[in-house]
């Protein structure tokens, strides 16, 4: 079976169930806790939003409630499938990169965020962000947040400022592979990736993962980052964003170099 498919996603999340994880949205992980098991499920919807739909109804069919982070851009921002997505119980949250398309203007950029955070709330009660990599901008998003602070707009987490990295494994599917911190730009947890490469918490494939949960080598409590953008059953789209996700890894990779 090829990884990146809907069908290889499926096998992901039934096994982590099996194996007596809780999957759970960020905003429950935040305000709540963890159990004893517990895998915190965000997508990251930068493209073809209707592939979003995709999974977010796999998961409800599970029975699990997972977190969207939709851009305002309209590669992303597709109200019908927000408004689709919510009603099947899933968090929505907004992808934010507003220092980026100011060019860096701090004033204008946190002006345009609580625009685009009102517009995503009449879908949803918004109350957790993240911040979108743009790994062609120089600016990250998230500096927005040394003049300003998200919390007093009834925000209650950031994952990458927020979240107890010490004690939460981090995992995204950035690069399309499940080891892309290697030439992703911001979409890494740069403080701890050593120690968990030093203790051989590291996945190329879905299957690689699927195993270490078997077999009870994934750590208790994980974060779990995918773009749903990538999975589909469909061969040409499958293609597609195989070879587009080579060229942009060899652009990631220059980018990361010259940093």
């Amino acid at each position: 079976m090829r990884d990146f498919t809907i069908d290889k996603y499926r096998c992901l999340l039934e096994q982590l169930l099996a194996s007596g994880y809780r999957i759970t949205t960020v905003s429950d992980f935040v305000l709540h806790g963890a159990d004893k098991k517990t895998a915190v499920l965000r997508h990251d919807v930068d493209l073809l939003p209707m592939n979003s739909l995709t999974t977010a109804r796999l998961e409800h069919t599970l029975g699990i409630s997972a977190t969207y982070y939709f851009r305002i851009v309209e590669q992303s921002n597709n109200p019908q499938v927000i408004r689709q997505i919510a009603a099947l119980g899933h968090e929505i949250g907004y992808h934010y990169e507003d220092l980026t398309t100011a060019q860096g203007d701090i004033p204008r950029a946190y002006e345009s965020f609580c625009g685009n955070l009102e517009y995503f709330r009449q879908f949803y009660p918004v109350n957790t962000i993240c911040m979108h990599g743009s790994p062609r901008s120089r600016f990250d998003s998230r500096d927005l947040w040394r003049k300003y602070d998200y919390h007093e707009l009834g925000i209650v987490a950031e994952p990458y400022l927020d979240l107890d990295f010490s004690r939460l494994f981090y995992l995204t599917d950035t690069g399309r592979c499940w080891d892309g911190y290697k030439v992703s730009v911001r979409d890494k947890i740069p403080k701890y990736q050593d120690l968990w490469t030093a203790a051989g918490l590291t996945y190329h494939s879905t299957d690689d993962i699927i195993e270490a949960i078997g077999s009870g080598a994934l750590p208790s409590l994980l974060m779990l980052t995918t773009h749903p953008q990538r999975w589909t059953n469909d061969s040409r789209l499958w293609w597609k964003e195989a070879v587009s996700q080579n060229i942009k890894n060899l652009v990631k990779r220059i980018l990361v170099l010259c940093r």
